[in-house]
């Protein structure tokens, strides 16, 4: 791409077609920004992506740095690829404020930015404007200063699509028959369902478990 060029393309395919060469010329600096891991929904483009990367990333001299939101250790698998992607030499951190869709930066030189799933795919911005680049690489580098290294955030609980469930009825103030008749199970049910979840916040009541999955970022 020309200095100061900008490009959109539309859906994952699209985007490896006509800027996956860009990844494979990552020398010194790779950053990414999302909420979470599940940023491609075409299994077949992460890996034709992850492939062209591999011989820069083996390279020692590359500096790798992801940063998440906390909705990424809130799910086992993901959390368990965020391991991986560490185990090889990235630097992870997770932050407390919201992220947008995916933000890309490759060597301060090319910058890439998701929008918003529409119908099953999304556009896809491309630049290598310095005057885009910069600014963002500068709020890049200020969140991550914010952020927490990933080691330090391990501890935080698992809440699966249960507890996600029973988080909204109490967030929707729903009173445990009505709850437990919404999510098709018994009364007895649902209140240990409420109990172990209390549990796995380290809270007293449920009104504080609220708080706490609201500070952790693990509320739906």
């Amino acid at each position: 791409m020309p200095n100061d060029q900008v490009i959109t393309v539309r859906g994952e395919e699209d985007l490896a077609t006509r800027a996956g060469h860009l990844f494979t010329g990552v020398n010194k600096e790779f950053l990414c920004a999302a909420t979470d891991m599940d940023t491609w929904s075409r299994p077949s483009t992460r890996a034709a992506i992850v492939t062209r990367m591999r011989p820069a990333v083996q390279d020692r001299d590359l500096t790798v740095r992801k940063l998440y939101t906390s909705a990424a250790l809130a799910d086992a698998e993901q959390r368990e690829q965020l391991l991986q992607v560490a185990a090889v030499g990235a630097q992870v951190r997770i932050c407390e404020s919201g992220l947008p869709h995916e933000t890309i930066i490759i060597d301060r030189r090319v910058m890439i930015l998701a929008g918003p799933r529409t119908h099953g795919d999304r556009e896809f911005t491309v630049t290598t404007s310095p005057g885009l680049i910069d600014p963002v690489h500068g709020l890049f580098d200020a969140t991550w200063e914010a952020a927490v290294p990933l080691a330090d955030r391990l501890e935080l609980p698992m809440i699966g699509p249960d507890g996600q469930a029973i988080l909204r009825t109490l967030g929707a103030g729903l009173t445990d028959e009505v709850a437990a008749r919404r999510m098709g199970i018994s009364l007895r049910t649902y209140r240990r369902r409420v109990a172990e979840l209390l549990r796995a916040l380290d809270s007293d009541s449920r009104f504080q478990a609220g708080l706490r999955a609201g500070e952790l970022g693990l509320s739906p």
